[in-house]
Protein backbone atom coordinates (compact mmCIF):
# COMPACT_ATOMS: atom_id res chain seq x y z
CA UNK A 1 0.00 0.00 0.00
CA UNK A 2 2.86 2.28 0.89
CA UNK A 3 3.95 1.72 -2.71
CA UNK A 4 0.98 2.80 -4.35
CA UNK A 5 0.72 6.10 -2.29
CA UNK A 6 4.35 6.91 -3.39
CA UNK A 7 2.79 6.21 -7.44
CA UNK A 8 0.38 8.53 -6.70
CA UNK A 9 2.58 11.59 -6.22
CA UNK A 10 4.88 10.36 -8.63
CA UNK A 11 1.83 10.37 -11.03
CA UNK A 12 1.16 13.98 -10.97
CA UNK A 13 4.93 14.76 -12.26
CA UNK A 14 5.47 12.16 -14.65
CA UNK A 15 6.22 13.56 -18.08
CA UNK A 16 7.47 11.74 -21.34
CA UNK A 17 10.81 13.17 -22.05
CA UNK A 18 12.82 12.44 -25.09
CA UNK A 19 14.51 9.22 -24.05
CA UNK A 20 11.02 8.01 -23.11
CA UNK A 21 10.05 9.02 -26.82
CA UNK A 22 13.08 7.14 -27.86
CA UNK A 23 12.37 3.62 -26.54
CA UNK A 24 8.73 4.12 -27.30
CA UNK A 25 9.67 4.74 -30.76
CA UNK A 26 11.92 1.67 -30.75
CA UNK A 27 9.69 -0.97 -30.16
CA UNK A 28 6.28 0.54 -31.21
CA UNK A 29 5.83 1.00 -34.68
CA UNK A 30 3.24 4.22 -35.96
CA UNK A 31 -0.19 2.46 -35.47
CA UNK A 32 0.93 1.02 -31.91
CA UNK A 33 2.30 4.74 -31.31
CA UNK A 34 -0.66 6.47 -32.25
CA UNK A 35 -2.81 4.12 -29.77
CA UNK A 36 -0.03 4.48 -27.08
CA UNK A 37 -0.35 8.30 -27.21
CA UNK A 38 -4.09 7.62 -26.33
CA UNK A 39 -3.85 7.17 -22.85
CA UNK A 40 -3.15 9.84 -20.54
CA UNK A 41 0.75 10.66 -19.86
CA UNK A 42 0.67 8.89 -16.30
CA UNK A 43 -1.03 5.67 -17.80
CA UNK A 44 2.00 6.34 -21.18
CA UNK A 45 4.62 6.92 -18.24
CA UNK A 46 3.66 3.79 -16.41
CA UNK A 47 3.69 1.52 -19.28
CA UNK A 48 7.17 2.84 -20.12
CA UNK A 49 8.42 2.39 -16.39
CA UNK A 50 7.16 -1.22 -16.85
CA UNK A 51 8.62 -2.09 -19.79
CA UNK A 52 12.04 -0.98 -18.95
CA UNK A 53 11.57 -2.42 -15.60
CA UNK A 54 11.08 -5.98 -17.41
CA UNK A 55 13.90 -5.48 -19.78
CA UNK A 56 15.91 -5.07 -16.48
CA UNK A 57 14.50 -7.90 -14.64
CA UNK A 58 15.17 -10.14 -17.80
CA UNK A 59 18.99 -9.23 -17.88
CA UNK A 60 19.31 -9.61 -13.91
CA UNK A 61 17.95 -13.50 -14.25
CA UNK A 62 19.59 -14.25 -17.26
CA UNK A 63 16.00 -14.61 -19.32
CA UNK A 64 16.27 -13.79 -22.94
CA UNK A 65 13.66 -11.25 -24.10
CA UNK A 66 12.18 -10.12 -27.23
CA UNK A 67 10.65 -7.25 -28.58
CA UNK A 68 7.13 -9.05 -28.64
CA UNK A 69 7.34 -8.82 -24.50
CA UNK A 70 8.48 -5.44 -24.86
CA UNK A 71 5.65 -4.07 -26.89
CA UNK A 72 3.21 -6.04 -24.83
CA UNK A 73 4.47 -4.49 -22.10
CA UNK A 74 4.08 -0.81 -23.52
CA UNK A 75 0.81 -1.90 -24.61
CA UNK A 76 -0.28 -3.76 -21.80
CA UNK A 77 -3.00 -0.89 -20.52
CA UNK A 78 -4.10 0.02 -23.62
CA UNK A 79 -7.41 -1.14 -22.94
CA UNK A 80 -8.05 2.50 -20.45
CA UNK A 81 -8.42 4.21 -23.50
CA UNK A 82 -12.18 3.54 -23.86
CA UNK A 83 -12.80 5.19 -20.67
CA UNK A 84 -9.90 7.78 -19.04
CA UNK A 85 -9.65 7.84 -15.43
CA UNK A 86 -8.26 10.28 -13.55
CA UNK A 87 -5.35 10.22 -10.94
CA UNK A 88 -8.22 10.43 -8.24
CA UNK A 89 -10.43 8.02 -9.49
CA UNK A 90 -7.58 5.56 -10.43
CA UNK A 91 -5.66 6.00 -6.78
CA UNK A 92 -10.01 5.84 -5.23
CA UNK A 93 -10.49 2.38 -6.64
CA UNK A 94 -7.01 0.80 -6.26
CA UNK A 95 -7.84 1.40 -2.65
CA UNK A 96 -11.37 0.61 -2.46
CA UNK A 97 -10.30 -2.74 -4.61
CA UNK A 98 -7.86 -3.75 -1.55
CA UNK A 99 -10.45 -2.73 0.90
CA UNK A 100 -12.80 -4.83 -0.45
CA UNK A 101 -10.72 -7.77 -1.41
CA UNK A 102 -12.07 -6.81 -4.71
CA UNK A 103 -15.71 -7.13 -3.84
CA UNK A 104 -16.46 -3.53 -5.84
CA UNK A 105 -16.07 -5.49 -9.08
CA UNK A 106 -19.70 -6.41 -8.67
CA UNK A 107 -20.21 -2.66 -9.75
CA UNK A 108 -18.99 -2.93 -13.23
CA UNK A 109 -21.87 -0.92 -14.87
CA UNK A 110 -20.05 1.84 -13.15
CA UNK A 111 -17.88 2.57 -16.60
CA UNK A 112 -14.93 3.55 -14.48
CA UNK A 113 -15.19 0.05 -12.43
CA UNK A 114 -15.46 -1.86 -15.39
CA UNK A 115 -12.20 -0.06 -17.13
CA UNK A 116 -10.28 -0.83 -13.73
CA UNK A 117 -11.42 -4.57 -13.94
CA UNK A 118 -11.60 -5.33 -17.33
CA UNK A 119 -9.03 -2.72 -19.19
CA UNK A 120 -7.12 -6.04 -20.17
CA UNK A 121 -10.14 -7.89 -22.18
CA UNK A 122 -10.46 -4.70 -23.60
CA UNK A 123 -7.15 -3.80 -24.72
CA UNK A 124 -6.47 -7.29 -25.92
CA UNK A 125 -9.46 -6.30 -28.10
CA UNK A 126 -8.35 -3.31 -29.56
CA UNK A 127 -5.18 -4.96 -30.31
CA UNK A 128 -7.26 -7.95 -32.20
CA UNK A 129 -9.12 -5.57 -34.27
CA UNK A 130 -5.55 -4.13 -35.44
CA UNK A 131 -4.19 -7.57 -36.28
CA UNK A 132 -1.57 -7.68 -33.33
CA UNK A 133 0.43 -10.74 -32.83
CA UNK A 134 -0.53 -13.54 -30.97
CA UNK A 135 1.23 -13.46 -28.20
CA UNK A 136 1.17 -9.97 -27.54
CA UNK A 137 -2.32 -10.42 -26.96
CA UNK A 138 -2.00 -13.18 -24.60
CA UNK A 139 0.28 -10.94 -22.47
CA UNK A 140 -2.43 -8.15 -23.01
CA UNK A 141 -5.53 -9.85 -22.23
CA UNK A 142 -3.97 -11.86 -18.82
CA UNK A 143 -1.53 -9.14 -17.33
CA UNK A 144 -3.88 -9.35 -14.21
CA UNK A 145 -4.94 -12.64 -14.59
CA UNK A 146 -3.84 -14.73 -11.56
CA UNK A 147 -4.80 -18.56 -12.53
CA UNK A 148 -1.79 -18.50 -15.01
CA UNK A 149 1.44 -19.33 -13.22
CA UNK A 150 3.26 -21.06 -15.63
CA UNK A 151 4.22 -18.58 -18.16
CA UNK A 152 7.50 -16.66 -17.40
CA UNK A 153 6.95 -13.96 -19.57
CA UNK A 154 3.74 -13.58 -17.81
CA UNK A 155 4.70 -13.44 -14.60
CA UNK A 156 7.33 -11.14 -15.13
CA UNK A 157 5.13 -8.61 -16.69
CA UNK A 158 2.97 -9.23 -13.99
CA UNK A 159 5.25 -8.47 -11.53
CA UNK A 160 6.49 -5.13 -13.06
CA UNK A 161 3.34 -3.98 -13.63
CA UNK A 162 2.95 -4.66 -9.70
CA UNK A 163 5.89 -3.02 -9.11
CA UNK A 164 5.40 0.52 -11.09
Amino acid sequence: MVNRVKQFFLYFNYKIDENDREFVYKYLNKEQIELFEKLKVYEQKHCINVARDLVNHCKELNINYNDELIVAALLHDIGKIECSLNLIDKSALVILDKISRGKIKKYEKNKKVDIYYNHPEKGYNILKKMGEKNRILFLVKNHHNNDISNDLELSILKECDENN
